[in-house]
């Protein structure tokens, strides 16, 4: 249970499981066992070591790195220091990295082995990178991680903790092209804590086991972590998302909580392995990021035998919104997003922001202390996305008669692949510089195993001839591979309305034909 009345924010946490459970096991990675009182040391560490490397309050540091106990020494010892953590997407092309790099202005970057090679390359041309810690340690260059927060002292420096600080900055793709940071503040985490708890689904039993494997770039990845911390459980870390290690952690460590993109989901039940995993310690098994088939969500309910939370938000909202509760999964609501949170106001509405009937599909609106502060120096992206204190997500869909929510469509015509959000402007705009092409869309089309792939629809200049494999090469260079199309069409020319604008639901109608709804 939250200690709502003891946490004002993430600084809070380390400091009261230090005092209540310090012998306990707060964290587990590859072995190496932190002990809560061991985890609030080290975040005072990181914390002081942060201030004497010049780091003021609501300067923005950057990680850019795999799973790892570190991050969340990171992210901890950061609200310490009244500084914020800007998780990078380690799978985003160079340039990508750069530009969330620059504009978060994050002159102290912390990177795992992986990705030595990228900063590297990132510190030669980016003179705004002053500082960098190797997280796994043997750089040449580059203080070790443990060795540079060895050397700090072991003291909490009590800062001031404000609700409206920044703790946490993720970025999210855009229909511009250019990804925007959203702000987490300590009031947000605190809402987000509250209302999961009264919802019933976020209350994870101290000492029990946490299993963190999704990407902790993503708003779910980290909650994961997060939520665990907060309440006394082991936050069991995971560094990849793999199938197999996870059929051996289950059962190894008797993990009881843990959260599945669909894409895993199908991964998981059709591994031979699975039949023989003991999956009895499961309590409770979190599931979003992308719509499920209905089929696998039953399939994945007789493999793991537990608890079943389907969760929906955006990380503009902390990853909050509405989920479908157990009961809602015996009551036949399988397609469902299921009920807003105790004290989280849900619409859908029209164009006009009128609130449509039941059944109506609409844009789906949120208010609640769950939305973000707004979007990291973009006044006018914010006043855009939340208006009189309801944050427009974009998303279309419909409530039923019993206030179930249902996805239907993406009004910002978003594509979701394996559970990351790919936005057409951004594959359009890396496509057109191709000599070869003259006009391309790109849309979402239905997947088996990831959801949705991305699908280019192009038309070729006069008297240009190129391949769909040049075309995917192409691509390959400037964006994300998650982003690159999987498959490319060629098209004499693009559906437009009389202003321009492409069509895309006419492009994505022969896809989706014969299917319910326009989410996969």
């Amino acid at each position: 249970m939250f200690k709502l009345d003891e946490i004002r924010g993430l600084a809070d946490v380390p400091r009261l499981q230090a005092r209540t459970r310090g012998s306990s096991i707060a964290q587990i990675f590859e072995e190496r066992e932190t002990t809560f009182s061991e985890f609030d040391r080290r975040t005072s560490q990181v914390a002081q070591g942060l201030m004497a490397a010049g780091v003021k309050a609501q300067d923005r540091i950057g990680f850019l790195g795999k799973n790892s106990d570190r991050y969340f020494e990171l992210l901890f010892g950061a609200a310490k220091a009244e500084a914020v953590l800007v998780g990078v997407n380690w799978r985003l092309a160079l340039p990508e990295i750069e530009y969330i790099l620059s504009d978060a202005g994050c002159g102290t970057v912390f990177v795992g082995a992986e990705y030595y090679a990228v900063v590297e390359e990132l510190t030669a041309r980016a003179p705004f990178i002053t500082r960098v810690i190797a997280l796994d340690g043997g750089h040449p260059h580059w203080p070790a991680f443990d060795d540079w927060r060895a050397t700090q002292p072991p003291v909490d420096p009590l800062l001031p903790m404000r609700a409206d600080d920044d703790v946490l900055q993720l970025y999210t793709s855009g229909t511009t092209g250019h990804p925007k940071g959203v702000q987490l503040t300590n009031a947000n985490y605190c809402a987000l804590w509250g209302a999961s708890e009264a919802a019933r689904w976020g209350l994870f039993d101290a000492g029990e086991v946490t299993l963190t494997c999704m990407p902790v770039f993503h708003v779910a990845g980290c909650n994961m972590g997060v939520f665990a911390l907060a309440q006394g459980s082991t936050n069991l870390v995971l560094k990849d998302v793999d199938p197999l290690r996870i059929l051996e952690l289950v059962p190894r460590y008797g993990v009881a909580y843990a959260l599945f993109v669909p894409a895993l989901m199908l991964m998981l039940t059709q591994m031979p392995q699975s039949a023989n995993t003991d999956f009895s310690s499961l309590k409770k098994l979190f599931y979003g990021a992308s719509p499920i088939n209905e089929e696998l969500l039953k399939t994945a309910q007789r493999l793991f035998g537990c608890e079943f939370f389907g969760l929906y938000g955006l990380t503009e909202t902390t990853g909050g919104g509405t989920c479908l509760m157990p009961e809602g999964h015996a009551a036949g609501k399988l397609r469902s997003c299921g009920t807003p949170y105790p004290g989280i106001e849900l619409r859908v509405v029209d164009g006009q922001g009128q609130v449509v009937p039941s059944g109506a599909v609409g844009e789906i609106v949120m208010r609640h202390g769950v939305v973000m502060k707004g979007y990291w120096k973009r006044p006018d992206a914010t006043a855009e996305a939340i208006r009189d204190g309801w944050f427009h997500t974009g998303d279309a869909g419909y409530l039923d008669d019993e206030g179930y929510l249902y996805i239907h469509d993406r009004v910002k015509d978003m594509v979701v692949s394996g559970g990351e959000n790919v936005y057409p402007a951004e594959v359009e705009n890396a496509l057109f510089g191709h000599p070869a092409i003259a006009d391309v869309a790109v849309i979402g089309v239905p997947d088996d195993r990831w959801g949705e792939a991305v699908k280019a629809v192009v038309v070729l200049k006069d008297g240009a001839t190129a391949s769909a494999d040049e075309i995917v090469a192409f691509a390959r260079e400037r964006i994300a591979g998650f982003k690159v199309p999987k498959t490319v069409d060629f098209v004499a020319a693009l559906p437009r309305n009389p202003s321009g604008k492409i069509l895309r639901r006419e492009l994505r109608e022969p896809y989706w034909r014969g299917r319910s709804r326009n989410v996969n």
